[in-house]
């Protein structure tokens, strides 16, 4: 992928080769998208603080988050339906996130299931979890993940009623459970997709094969999938899972400093400040501002991780500098499996790699911990 030198490059690639239903699935955001673009500009209120002459050594890029050492401080967020933009692109994934170090979080809406990438990947994986309004099926889930040896569960709790995302409704997606025939001529003027979907199989959420009531290929199960999701949610909700989940537990969805509080006097581990990637609230705050508060919310100690609009190396330093205990990528991967597969998805990590390594030795940073212990010094506000 000699052509690619940034992760937008990856974005117009993968647009070149998905059927426009699933490209827009991983690009659009909510109502007027604001939300998703706020994310991305809320980078430039932020100046990184240049040092020189102070570092012969290029930095030490591995970070501490969720209790074990990582290569990286961005890991493999959960993202939807990865075996839609590659065949077996959960697999893929799963597989480039194990060669660089770094964990990879299962979407509940995936085509490969946790016990899959168990089998047939290995490595740090995780998963995240939707509530259903069965809980019955949430503990199937949750036994799924035990059985596929999980030490770090997310329960994403922005998702209690899903918003409308308007270039999905204009392609079906969600609504379609079969394959009309305009979805298929939009479908065959991507040649290569289709062939490498017809090559890994029909697909089909594996989560659910055993469940007749979510129907038979994935169209029809994402859709059944998205009208279970449990609109009643509550902190009642996340104690209860709590109560069910021994290892690490990762409240996923968090905007405000307060919910960040109540997340930990729930008995989570962790919290995600995400906006679910401006696909939910139409102007809501960019995660990267409500970051600081956050941080000092729950105090110096406690995991925040982020996502939302995450594409350079240097916007993963501010969040690291603003308090981040770790960055959750979500596009920028997808991006890269859509457009490359597994060499894809490596590509990707290697950009923000070198994007951040170079940006540190730029601040005279010895590495990553340096970063987060100096924090604020390192930084400041525009204006």
């Amino acid at each position: 992928m000699k052509q690619v030198v940034n992760i937008e490059d990856l974005r117009v690639l993968a647009q070149r080769r998905l059927p426009k239903i699933f490209f827009d699935y991983i690009d659009g955001g909510a109502f007027s998208e604001t939300t998703a673009g706020r994310n991305r500009a809320g980078f430039s209120n932020w100046c990184l603080t240049q040092r020189v002459l102070k570092q012969k050594e290029m930095p030490d890029l591995s970070c501490y988050y969720l209790g074990s050492q990582h290569a990286l401080p961005f890991m493999l967020g959960p993202v939807g339906f990865l075996g839609l933009y590659r065949g077996q692109g959960e697999v893929l994934a799963a597989q480039a996130a194990k060669a660089k170090g770094i964990p990879m979080c299962l979407s509940t809406f995936s085509i490969g299931s946790i016990g899959t990438l168990r089998k047939d990947v290995g490595g740090d994986l995780q998963f995240q979890l939707y509530m259903d309004r069965d809980k019955s099926f949430v503990e199937d889930l949750l036994q799924s993940a035990v059985d596929a040896d999980i030490d770090v569960l997310y329960l994403t709790v922005d998702t209690s009623v899903t918003s409308v995302r308007e270039k999905d409704v204009r392609n079906g997606f969600r609504a379609v459970t079969k394959v009309t025939p305009a979805l298929a001529f939009s479908m065959m003027q991507r040649p290569a997709w289709c062939l490498d979907i017809l090559r890994a199989g029909s697909p089909n959420v594996e989560a659910v094969a055993d469940y007749p009531e979510f129907g038979k290929g994935a169209l029809e199960q994402a859709s059944n999938l998205s009208g279970r999701l449990d609109a009643s949610l509550t902190w009642n909700d996340v104690k209860w899972l709590r109560s069910k989940w021994k290892k690490r537990l990762v409240v996923k969805g968090i905007l405000s400093a307060e919910d960040a509080k109540i997340a930990r006097d729930c008995g989570a581990d962790a919290v995600v400040i995400s906006n679910h990637g401006g696909r939910q609230l139409d102007f809501a705050s960019s995660t990267i501002s409500v970051l600081p508060s956050v941080r000092e919310a729950v105090g110096p100690d406690f995991c925040v991780l982020i996502d939302g609009g995450f594409r350079r190396g240097s916007e993963i330093a501010i969040a690291l500098a603003l308090g981040a205990s770790g960055v959750l990528l979500g596009r920028a991967y997808a991006f890269g499996l859509a457009a490359g597969g597994r060499a894809g998805v490596e590509k990707a990590i290697d950009i923000l790699s070198v994007e951040l390594s170079i940006t540190l030795k730029l601040m005279g940073l010895s590495g990553v911990k340096e970063l987060q212990s100096n924090g604020t010094d390192c930084i400041s506000r525009l204006g």
